[in-house]
């Protein structure tokens, strides 16, 4: 008996990459490194970081993260939260590093000592990238390696750092990729930020997970939006709300069409127009995705889940189930139990 295999649209694809079952390929993992300065920003710190560790549940192995800090010591934060570092600061650590991040504060003091001025120096000859985040760029800038980029840092020493860095372009921007440095001012951007490195540092597919993962309310908090993201209408997003509110009892094509004040042909034109799919494709891996949340985060049932998310047969759940992630649900991860 041949086992049927099904695709995710790109809609779902990213929501579900982490779940799949796939072949185990050769990839090169990015090695990211961050040096903690005294009262360095922790919001921005653990919103960069947060990226990187979720990107590791979603793809294993796929980014290798590094702390440092000046003779290895531990860093107060600008919260008073004090952080220790879990790799020395040699030479042998930073020569693996695809890029190290300078982790600034607002009260990081702006004096640069000689050790700091060296390490920057000595990492701009190495082929690995440089970044800032909250006023990492002043550091950056003191070093000279910011002459002829474009940079992000905080308002209050952005007039500061155009008299420091006369050859830097100092923007408004909260983030700014600029060749081999990167730069952001606030958390927001640092997020932003690692997003970004992903995408050129592992993979967009996997940039846009972790994005998907993190970032449900993106026309909320988020200022970079994922490449080719499709613009969905606000007619469009009244259907996909009808289903996202009707799992348990999935509405027909007529119900959805007379709710919205739509005919079903233009509906089907919004899904292929817009999401470049149908409406009962959309809806059924919506349905198979909520069912995969479900799964993992509670104690229900295989047929309780099947139940909840619409299916009036378990066997064909179990079987759309295995054809989307390769194994079937009873196989699936249970965080919660």
């Amino acid at each position: 008996m041949n086992t049927i295999t099904r695709e995710f649209s790109r809609t779902f694809a990213d929501r579900n990459l982490g779940f799949i079952t796939q072949e185990r390929t050769e990839r090169k993992t990015s090695r990211v490194g961050f040096l903690l300065l005294e009262n360095f920003s922790l919001p921005c710190f653990t919103q960069a970081l947060d990226v990187l560790v979720t990107a590791n549940l979603i793809s294993p192995g796929a980014v290798r993260v590094h702390t440092f800090s000046y003779n290895h010591a531990e860093v107060m934060s600008d919260l008073g939260i004090p952080i220790r570092p879990d790799t020395p600061l040699t030479d042998i650590r930073l020569s693996d590093l695809d890029l190290m991040v300078i982790c600034g504060g607002l009260r990081a003091a702006r004096t640069v000592p000689n050790w700091l001025s060296g390490l920057l120096k000595k990492i701009a000859k190495l082929p690995i990238a440089l970044g800032g985040l909250w006023n990492g760029a002043w550091y950056l800038g003191a070093a000279g390696l910011l002459d002829g980029y474009r940079c992000a840092i905080h308002a209050e020493q952005r007039t500061a750092l155009a008299e420091r860095a006369p050859y830097a372009n100092v923007s408004h921007d909260p983030l700014v990729f600029d060749r081999n440095r990167m730069t952001s001012a606030t958390p927001n951007g640092a997020f932003d930020m690692m997003i970004r490195w992903l995408s050129h540092g592992a993979s967009p597919q996997l940039a846009d997970a972790v994005l998907d993962t993190l970032d449900s309310d993106q026309s909320k908090h988020r200022s970079f939006q994922k490449p080719q993201q499709p613009k969905v209408s606000k007619a469009l997003r009244e259907v996909i709300a009808l289903m996202e509110a009707n799992l348990e009892e999935p509405l027909c094509p007529e119900q959805l069409a007379q709710v919205v004040g739509l005919s079903i042909r233009q509906i089907q034109r919004l899904f292929k127009d817009q999401l470049n799919t149908t409406p009962q494709k959309y809806y059924f891996q919506l349905r198979i995705t909520e069912a995969r949340r479900l799964i993992q985060n509670s104690n229900a049932s295989i047929f309780d889940v099947s139940i909840a998310c619409g299916f009036v047969s378990c066997t064909h759940f179990s079987r759309s189930y295995s054809a989307f992630f390769g194994h079937p649900p009873s196989k699936e991860v249970r965080y919660e139990i």
